[in-house]
């Protein structure tokens, strides 16, 4: 299978967060690596491989070197995107003839690009299990609503052009009025409990479509959730290849970046840093000696890059214009959205020369304000030196997005450098 299907295939198996951390797990578990408990004490050995989850949505896996331990060398990225969320109580009957779905936004996203597709639910559910809370993955896996358009006929004022309304507009049809109580049924069933058994949901929208390569030469691959399962996976297998040396490899992949990480499993949690901490005391190594290591350490943040737009050229910046199948692309920010300096440039640019990689740039352009991403905002808890990388991308943040089908492969052949590579001092 080549690097394009394999990643559709992580996709696909990946429709929440929680998804995603479990698709991550199994193959760390099959690969040997031992699974960690925040809330047990750790004995780490020379050599030994493992990871830690926080809130089943964020994991942090790393490997002990068999020599004496360097600094860190982590590679971070997100397992959400932006989505519909079900809210509690969700169906909502319509004259007695449809049922629909109440939801409200997660992240900022490209509403019309939800439209007259196919979606799903997935997510989690946690139940009452022989006097126990217990959590169950969700996952339809087929075709349950759709968020119909209004008929150009009936909309001939242009209301489409006014800003949306979620409450009113966005409500996905679940079915006709013989669906009327059966949503919390289906989840029960996908669950395999009884309905009266789930206390808590977690349940989100996803698009069904699958992932495609396609082009002239096959040149584009388009999927949902690339932005940022694209570098999750790429920065997975680089970890997973890489050889091991003197620097602990850490693989970071953290929850709720587009509604701005400040959760217990985001970005700006302590989720890093108690796991450096606590590998720094299982190895037995003084405060001092882990103040030294982080002064010695390196992070990629890894989160997708805006692709110039064929139809909108003028909204790159005039010179750094990152375009798809360009390879890796470094980002800047003046004003520190992003965290390159000229110092993690330089490295990154080493790393893509020593991968045979290509490597480009992406500034925004300056009356075009961006986002930011995940390395500022984890920097606050574990100041590292670090660098914002990711691929460029068509329609960042609609439900099926568009990139390259050679940059995969060139973001893990960097990552996997990285792993490899001395970066202290």
């Amino acid at each position: 299978m080549d690097r394009n299907e394999q990643l559709f295939t992580f996709i696909e198996e990946s429709p929440s967060p929680y998804h995603a951390v479990r698709t991550i797990s199994r193959t760390l578990l099959e690969e040997g690596f031992q699974e960690l408990k925040e809330q047990e004490c750790w004995q780490l050995k020379a050599g030994g491989k493992y990871y830690v989850t926080r809130n089943g949505s964020s994991l942090i896996t790393f490997r002990i070197p068999e020599t004496e331990a360097g600094g860190f060398r982590i590679v971070a990225g997100h397992s959400d995107s932006p989505c519909f969320k079900l809210k509690e109580r969700p169906e909502i009957d319509v004259e007695g003839q449809y049922v629909k779905l109440n939801v409200e936004r997660y992240g900022g996203m490209i509403i019309s690009s939800w439209m007259d597709r196919p979606l799903s639910v997935a997510g989690r559910v946690v139940v009452r299990e022989e006097g126990k809370l217990k959590t169950r993955l969700v996952d339809f896996k087929r075709d349950v609503c759709m968020i119909p358009s209004l008929a150009i006929h009936m909309n001939r004022d242009g209301e489409q052009n006014q800003k949306t309304k979620i409450q009113k507009e966005m409500l996905p049809l679940y079915g006709s009025k013989t669906a009327d109580g059966s949503l919390l049924k289906e989840i029960a069933d996908c669950a395999g409990v009884r309905p009266e058994d789930i206390l808590g949901n977690d349940l989100f929208l996803y698009n069904r479509m699958k992932g495609r390569v396609w082009g002239a030469s096959g040149e584009y691959i388009s999927s949902g959730r690339l932005d940022d399962l694209q570098c999750v996976f790429a920065g997975f297998q680089a970890f997973l290849a890489a050889e091991a040396d003197d620097q602990i490899p850490v693989l970071c992949v953290y929850d709720n970046e587009e509604v701005g990480s400040t959760t217990r499993q985001g970005a700006a949690s302590t989720l890093l840093l108690d796991t450096l901490l606590r590998i720094n005391e299982a190895l037995g190594r003084t405060p001092g000696q882990y103040r030294q290591a982080v002064a010695g350490s390196f992070m990629l943040s890894a989160d997708n890059a805006h692709g110039v737009h064929p139809n909108y050229p003028e909204k790159a910046c005039p010179t750094n214009r990152p375009y798809l199948n360009g390879g890796v692309v470094l980002k800047f920010s003046a004003n520190q959205k992003y965290t390159t300096d000229a110092v993690s440039a330089a490295l990154v640019r080493e790393l893509c020369h020593k991968a045979g990689v290509p490597c480009q740039t992406y500034v925004n352009h300056s009356d075009v304000p961006g986002g930011s991403t995940l390395g500022n905002i984890s920097a606050n808890q574990v100041a590292v030196r670090t660098a914002d990388v990711g691929l460029a991308q068509l329609a960042m943040h609609s439900s099926y997005e568009t990139a390259g089908s050679e940059d995969t492969a060139y973001m893990i052949r960097m990552m996997k450098e990285f792993f490899q590579c001395r970066t202290d001092g």
